[in-house]
């Protein structure tokens, strides 16, 4: 099924996405919400998130229903001549390759960029990477873990925590992904504009880098420095979420009035000409004592307590959600964001909606995440390979 702007500000762009697990396939998740045609190239065995549990059928991991939604799956076997002249084939027909291989391992496979802009000199084509392959560490293995050791993530914990920690989630492997994904839009932007195809590079270490630096560089962007890297609120011990009377919640009062409204209700009215806090670069110099103040109050009221002052009186909160809560969120469910969907061989699973959305194309699932080689008839067909055996839905020949 060939897609049209009708389905996305991107119908109508073929992506090859030779990518597996987590950074790559989020950024084509990306592009195929937007409306790409996105077709998964894969091996026999499959993308190794397929194989994650609880699952009810082998290869049809939770995470991967909603990773590959809106995209096409291929089986091919690249190290034979066939595979590789029918994934030549499909490039043929592309706007976007993309690739999560180390260049080494590209060139082998002999598909860099001059081999493919061979076969389709307007493609735009990204190469996904831990480590620019212009720097020394090229050749290294690159897991989130590793990027987020090495890009200054995780040695912010030990200002907060007295040691190293990791987020407890695939923090770069999804920047990078986002990365990804708005780097070959922004190519196909200056392609339309006449600029012609070209070759991108995405490498998670500078990547995160980049982003680990943002509020965090402060005195340490002069030359000479007039400091050392670090937001001292983002990173103080005392910022978390604070213990309620029956739970955790974030309160953060901000503004002056939010902190004179914050010492009325907590009792505390002769706070409210204490010079250390007011104005607002005092109250940075003693964010400590605040912290501490709040860690301190929080426990005499409910959650539901706060979250009523607060909002009546415009300081930010939230109460602490588990992943689990959030389908039941009443803004969350307001805004649709979850719904149940019908997978033809997986049945009911919940299906989360794009975050973002457009006027004039509503988001849609137009396919749900493929079985492992589920399209490789289709598309074999589609660019005239002859295929001699029925394939089955599994993508294996009978």
């Amino acid at each position: 099924m060939d897609t049209t702007p009708a389905d996305g500000p991107l119908g109508g762009i073929r992506v090859i996405d030779l990518t597996n697990v987590i950074m790559g396939p989020f950024a084509t998740h990306i592009m195929a919400d937007l409306g790409a045609d996105v077709i998964k190239i894969e091996s026999e065995e499959g993308d190794s998130f397929r194989t994650y549990r609880p699952n009810r059928n082998e290869g049809m991991a939770g995470g991967f229903l909603h990773l590959n939604r809106n995209k096409r799956s291929v089986m091919l076997d690249l190290k034979q001549p066939a595979g590789m002249d029918a994934l030549c084939r499909l490039i043929a027909t592309a706007d976007v390759f993309v690739h999560s291989l180390r260049p080494k391992a590209i060139d082998k496979l002999g598909l860099g960029y001059q081999a493919v802009r061979a076969i389709k000199p307007d493609i735009i084509y990204c190469g996904a990477y831990g480590f620019s392959e212009k720097g020394p560490y090229r050749d290294k293995a690159a897991y989130d873990d590793i990027i987020q050791a090495g890009s200054g993530l995780a040695a912010l914990h030990m200002v907060a925590r007295g040691e190293p920690a990791f987020m407890p989630t695939v923090l770069c492997d999804k920047l990078s992904g986002q990365a990804i994904a708005y780097s070959v839009m922004a190519a196909l932007f200056q392609r339309e504009r006449g600029g012609g195809g070209q070759a991108i590079e995405v490498p998670m270490f500078e990547t995160t880098a980049e982003f680990a630096y943002i509020e965090h560089l402060l005195g340490f962007a002069f030359e000479p420095s007039l400091g050392d890297p670090g937001y001292a609120r983002v990173v103080s011990p005392r910022r978390k979420p604070f213990r309620t009377g029956d739970g955790y919640m974030c309160i953060l009062p901000y503004s002056d009035r939010n902190w004179r409204d914050f010492f009325d209700f907590v009792g505390r009215p002769e706070m409210k000409s204490d010079a250390r806090f007011f104005p607002l670069v005092e109250r940075v110099a003693h964010l400590e004592t605040l912290y501490e103040i709040i860690e301190q109050e929080a426990p005499r009221h409910s959650t539901a307590a706060w979250v009523s002052f607060c909002d009546d009186v415009s300081i930010p909160c939230m109460p602490v959600l588990g992943l689990a809560d959030l389908p039941d969120d009443e803004h969350m469910k307001a805004v649709g964001m979850f719904s149940r969907a019908e997978h033809p061989s997986e049945g009911a699973y919940k299906s989360i909606r794009a975050p973002v959305s457009f006027s004039s194309s509503p988001f849609r699932v137009r396919r749900h995440a493929p079985r492992l080689g589920e399209h490789t008839a289709e598309l074999l067909a589609e660019i005239g390979v002859h295929v001699p055996e029925k394939i089955s839905p599994s993508g294996k020949s009978k």
